[in-house]
């Protein structure tokens, strides 16, 4: 569908040009670091969690428009969630780009869990270098709610 992969890649465009959430938040906010070697790309993840919903997340960093994009469109997916459902949803994200769960297994996806623009990065997954790009804010979103 050429409409459909044009609308994906405006989203993604969107999102590397007009980046949401970017900045940090003071101290004693959780924060965590994602570094891809393999490209450069870094991510800057800091959450406010309270009553154990995240009522608020910053972005920094720098690299390629696919890392980059999908901490803003995490960033916006995250926002006013209770953290069982961003929980759920860096399961269902890392699904869709064919990451198994910790036991080796292909993570099913779940219907009630909506991905929304996030979907627009469904065709990294073609190619597997890339893969890294789009997940790693996601895996510097886990590192920094384990601090939370």
């Amino acid at each position: 569908m050429p409409g459909l992969e044009d609308l994906y890649r405006e989203i993604i465009l969107d999102h590397h040009r007009n980046p949401r959430n970017r900045g940090e938040l003071a101290p004693p906010a959780p924060h965590a670091v994602g570094h891809n070697p393999l490209c450069g790309d870094e991510i800057d993840v800091y959450l406010q969690v309270e009553n154990d919903v995240v009522v608020d997340v910053k972005v920094g960093g720098q690299g390629c428009s696919i890392s980059q994009s999908s901490a803003s469109m995490m960033s916006q997916a995250i926002k006013g969630k209770p953290v069982t459902e961003v929980r759920a949803l860096v399961r269902r994200f890392k699904g869709l780009m064919s990451i198994p769960d910790e036991d080796g297994n292909p993570i099913e996806p779940d219907p009630e869990v909506k991905l929304g623009d996030l979907e627009a990065l469904q065709g990294v997954v073609k190619f597997p270098v890339r893969i890294k790009c789009a997940t790693l804010s996601w895996n510097t979103l886990l590192d920094a709610l384990a601090q939370a």
